[in-house]
């Protein structure tokens, strides 16, 4: 079988993550243990995740003309990824995410986007070709809607699968929903689309059917420690997460976005991609870091084969 084909559009950024017993609150500084510095960004980390798991994997981003962004490439390098719609940003610098990461591995990050908010529907243009021809198109809302709507349009005039992750959240318009197959928000940005709570899978229930009355013909909702619910127009199944312990949650949801567009990328059935995402998913939380904690297929289908 071939290698799946994905065009990832999205964000880069380097993860400065520091290990704490607890989050501070507002005004409180709380002493620290570990320090690291590791690959992030949720476009990258969708990009890598995808790699890993053996898709041929194309990235489109802005990074600075800095340090930064040179670590950024010669990492994709090592994972195979095509960079060559990468663009050098001598205006601004390489995206910087300040991340907190407590005892029970749930984190806190504040984001400094430089170069990714720069990125526009001219860089996706370039692109343009090779969106028409994958078999899955992958955004998150790290770089400005502009050039998400851009990448968008140009997937669903080709026909090709576009799966947003609408991630950070804020506000979305019907014509973006409408224009994606598959729309994968966590509790909170579930919340943020529909206005309704998400605390567990039979409020991610009532927030799929909303948003597929909005037009999006499948919504898979993550739920954390318990797991996926997932809707389309085959029915709805809630798939529940792996029994694993969390050490660092970063990029979890990455994982499981980029694992879906490779499953999905070759036709496997909502509910079986969602099972593979949750797989990739339990894996990456059980290690410290964004882009060092995802797996590879190998390790996956070992997981798998255990559970």
């Amino acid at each position: 079988m071939s290698r799946p084909r994905i065009v990832v559009i999205g964000s880069s950024n380097t993860d400065l993550v520091v290990r704490a017993p607890r989050i501070p609150t507002p005004g409180e500084t709380v002493l620290g243990g570990s320090y690291m510095t590791a690959g992030g960004g949720k476009g990258a980390n969708q990009a890598v995740a995808a790699a890993r798991l053996g898709a041929e994997v194309t990235l489109v981003a802005r990074i600075g003309a800095d340090a930064f962004g040179d670590a950024a490439l010669d990492g994709f390098a090592r994972e195979g990824i095509s960079t060559r719609f990468v663009m050098r940003d001598v205006k601004s610098h390489s995206g910087v995410a300040l991340i907190v990461v407590d005892d029970h591995g749930e984190n806190a990050i504040t984001v400094a986007p430089g170069a990714n908010a720069r990125l526009t529907e001219a860089d996706v243009d370039r692109a343009l070709e090779c969106i028409a021809d994958a078999d899955a198109l992958v955004l998150q809302l790290e770089t400005p809607l502009s050039a998400v709507h851009r990448a968008a349009t140009i997937a669903r005039a080709a026909g090709v699968p576009t799966i947003l992750n609408p991630a950070p959240a804020q506000p979305v318009s019907r014509h973006l929903l409408r224009a994606v197959s598959v729309l994968t928000p966590n509790q909170s940005e579930a919340e943020h689309l529909t206005g309704i709570p998400v605390p567990d899978a039979p409020a991610a229930r009532v927030a799929t059917d909303m948003l597929r009355t909005e037009g999006v013909p499948a919504v898979v909702v993550t739920l954390g420690a318990s797991g996926a619910f997932c809707a389309d127009a085959e029915g709805t199944e809630h798939v529940p997460a792996l029994p694993v312990t969390a050490v660092d949650t970063t990029a979890a949801g990455d994982a499981f976005t980029g694992a879906l567009a490779v499953a999905l990328a070759q036709a496997e059935p909502l509910v079986e991609a969602v099972r593979f995402a949750t797989a990739v998913a339990a894996l990456t939380v059980m290690r410290p870091g964004a882009q060092p904690s995802l797996p590879t297929l190998s390790q996956v289908d070992e997981l798998r084969a255990k559970t």
